[in-house]
């Protein structure tokens, strides 16, 4: 006796041909709109960067000789409050101007003998300059609030907060963070 043969059919999937999604091939037009939208992203983002984070100044004149020369391009720095010792630039009578902060509000400043004090320590910097008599404030000269008081790093240079008193923080435009030589390099 034979068994009965069964008849085994394999169940065969075919694979359903898929479909696939023809790309549109990109015209010029479109990559020229992508162009446009990538360099106006860009230029956005960088107009965003000058106007808020960074500054960039030429220096006129040499209140910062010599680490900052006449016509350097000089890079600010706008977030965050200077401290002592940071270099500046800031605006008084009009000018846009270059210096160092010696002092911050509440300080006492004293100038005498050649000697910077600032709350009756030296300051050691080993330059030696002289302010002369009635020619600005009087010292000890006490920072007002919300200030800071400047001092050229070219010393003979009185054209700074010995003459014109304690520059507003609303006037200064930024820690110098990068200069660029353009002269005499």
């Amino acid at each position: 006796m034979t068994a009965p043969v069964e008849d085994k059919k394999q169940d065969t999937v075919k694979d359903a041909p898929v479909k696939k999604k023809k790309r549109k091939k990109k015209t010029a037009r479109d990559y020229m709109i992508e162009l446009i939208i990538k360099v106006a992203v860009t230029a956005v983002v960088i107009i965003i960067l000058i106007t808020l984070v960074i500054g960039i100044h030429v220096n006129h004149g040499n209140s910062s000789y010599p680490m900052i020369k006449d016509g350097d391009l000089v890079i600010t720095y706008r977030i965050g409050e200077p401290v002592e010792g940071d270099a500046v630039i800031y605006r008084q009578d009009g000018q846009v101007r270059t210096g160092r902060i010696a002092a911050c509000a509440g300080d006492v400043v004293e100038i005498s003998g050649g000697c910077v004090k600032v709350n009756g320590y030296l300051i050691s910097d080993g330059s030696v300059f002289d302010t002369p008599e009635g020619d600005g404030i009087t010292f000890p000269y006490t920072v007002p609030q919300h200030s800071i008081f400047i001092l050229n790093d070219f010393r003979e240079d009185l054209n700074d907060s010995r003459k014109a008193g304690a520059t507003d923080l609303d006037d200064v435009e930024g820690k110098i963070i990068f200069i660029i030589r353009r002269r005499g390099i």
